[in-house]
């Protein structure tokens, strides 16, 4: 049976616009009823919207990965999502329908709490309507994403790599990570549990190789900001079991942010995480920063075995942060030789019991 005139027109709508990164495990076919009026939106709803007035933002992150760009009155398929960015904005999924920003370039529909000093204001659109079934139900991120999954019997080697901030190299550390572990011969996937919907870590770990990567939005979020721990643990089992079904051996796991940030903080201090956990991996922009996460780290009861991240790129830094810590500093080279770094598991760990 074929649409009714009104759910074609709107198909038609929904192939004329940008279709963002953060719903790309939501197919095109699945869009079929464009619903407007007085609805409340929540985190993971696809929304069909229009750009009013740019702002920060001014491309979009495809579902291919390409960058295209906007102009006012450009029509864009994203997610509502809350985003927690300290170097970009605090944006909440508002009440309504009513006009609204769009908070990261991988495709985040909210409005603006608050924002870094060094940003524009972000781009505003206009909700046109979310978008829904046959049945003219919302469609959310959640209905599409992998089935939940227990850990498997075998468990991989989980590797989790966290960090004191946004930008402390956390991502870099994973990927030099992962780079080691496949040069010694592990069947290695990387994944992200935390953090906002973008393409450009992901794409990064399969330019490495990575036998497979996964984020969060796999387990149907378009962010995390906001997410119960509870919620986080289970998309923590279901990456990692994903992983291990894709015959991975050995996962790789990045957590956003720092460790001051409520998710990050509550997810790291969780049974699940702790029990699946074989090494911790700790990033720092700066020496005292990486002594304040050893710390954290320890207290927590966390197998912290090495510390890295942008501080390693300045030889003065490594110097400190050697004299400050009883950890391991390891900068990208080491990482990247993969024998040397497993070395370290045989050690003591900082954080473990004796």
């Amino acid at each position: 049976m074929g649409l009714d005139p009104i759910t074609a027109r709107q198909a038609g709508l929904f192939a004329a616009a940008h279709q963002a990164f953060s719903t790309r495990r939501v197919p095109g076919s699945a869009f079929r009823t464009l619903l407007a009026g007085p609805r409340v939106p929540v985190a993971g709803h696809l929304v069909l919207a229009e750009i009013v007035e740019l702002g920060q933002h001014r491309q979009l992150e495809l579902v291919s990965g390409r960058k295209a760009h906007l102009f006012p009155g450009s029509r864009i398929i994203v997610a509502y999502g809350n985003r927690y960015a300290p170097d970009q904005y605090e944006a909440l999924v508002p009440a309504d329908l009513g006009p609204c920003d769009l908070v990261a370039g991988g495709g985040l529909a909210a409005r603006e709490t608050q924002r870094n000093a060094a940003m524009k204001s972000p781009t505003r659109i206009r909700p046109l309507g979310l978008i829904g079934d046959d049945l003219g139900q919302p469609l959310n991120l959640s209905a599409f994403a992998l089935p939940p999954q227990a850990m498997p019997a075998a468990t991989p080697a989980v590797f989790v790599v966290c960090g004191s901030s946004m930008n402390a190299g956390k991502t870099h550390t994973v990927a030099m990570l992962v780079r080691g572990l496949l040069a010694s011969g592990r069947s290695t996937a990387a994944c992200k549990v935390t953090g906002t919907g973008s393409g450009n870590d992901l794409w990064k770990m399969r330019d490495i190789g990575a036998l497979t990567v996964l984020d969060f939005a796999d387990a149907g979020y378009p962010s995390t900001y906001g997410t119960p721990v509870a919620e986080l643990e289970a998309a923590f089992t279901t990456l990692i079991a994903a992983c291990a079904s894709a015959g991975a051996d050995t996962v790789v796991v990045e957590i956003a942010d720092g460790l001051g940030q409520v998710e990050t903080a509550g997810l790291l201090r969780s049974l699940t995480l702790r029990q699946h956990t074989t090494a911790v991996l700790f990033a720092a922009a700066d020496p005292l920063a990486a002594a304040a996460g050893e710390r954290w780290l320890r207290a927590a009861g966390l197998p912290l075995i090495a510390v890295s991240g942008l501080m390693t790129a300045c030889p003065e830094s490594n110097a400190e942060a050697r004299e400050l810590l009883g950890t391991p500093v390891l900068g990208a080279e080491q990482l990247e030789a993969g024998l040397a770094f497993l070395a370290l598991l045989d050690g003591p760990r900082a954080g473990s019991t004796p």
